[in-house]
C-alpha cells in the first residue's frame, strides 16, 4: 500500500462572539445552506494563513489566533483524500461583508443548530463544540458499498 496520496486541503472556521456564531448562507448548489466560512488551502500556504485569508475573503473580518479544533476527511477517489481543517476563534476585527460565496451574518448558536444547515453541518458541529471529539470521517463500507461516517 502506498504511503502517500494526493490531498485536497480545505478549512472552515467557527467565528463566535459570546453565544452568537458567524454563519454563511452558501449559494453553491453542491453544498447549499448555512455553514461557517472557509475554503481551499493554496499550494505551499500555511494552514493558519489559509483560514485567516478565507474568512477575510468571505466575511470581510480579519480573525486572530484561530485554534485547530478538529478535522473532517473522506476518500475523494481511489487516489485522493479530501480534508477539511476545523478552526474556531472569538478574536476578530473589521466590518462584516458578504461575498459571492453567500450572505454572512451573526446568529445565535442555538438558532443555528435548528436552521436549514448545509449537508452534514449538524454532525460537524459535534466536532466544533465537543472538546472530546476531533474527527469526522467518511468511509465506504465494503460489505454493502454504502457511505458511512464516524465521529471520534
Amino acid at each position: 500500500m502506498a504511503e502517500s496520496e494526493k490531498v485536497i486541503l480545505t478549512n472552515m472556521c467557527m467565528v463566535y462572539d459570546g453565544s452568537k456564531v458567524l454563519v454563511q448562507d452558501r449559494l453553491n448548489e453542491n453544498w447549499k445552506g448555512l455553514t461557517f466560512p472557509g475554503g481551499h488551502v493554496e499550494k505551499q500556504e500555511s494552514f493558519t494563513d489559509a483560514v485567516i485569508r478565507e474568512v477575510k475573503e468571505e466575511t470581510g473580518l480579519t480573525i486572530f489566533s484561530p485554534r485547530l479544533c478538529g478535522i473532517k476527511q473522506w476518500p475523494a477517489s481511489d487516489t485522493e483524500r479530501y480534508i477539511v481543517l476545523f478552526y474556531k476563534t472569538d478574536r476578530f476585527e473589521g466590518n462584516l461583508q458578504s461575498s459571492a460565496e453567500g450572505e454572512v451574518f451573526w446568529m445565535e448558536l442555538e438558532d443555528f443548530k435548528k436552521a436549514d444547515l448545509a449537508r452534514d453541518m449538524t454532525d460537524m458541529l459535534t466536532v466544533f463544540l465537543d472538546d472530546d471529539k476531533n474527527e469526522f470521517y467518511y468511509y465506504k463500507d465494503k460489505a454493502n458499498d454504502e457511505w458511512k461516517y464516524v465521529i471520534k
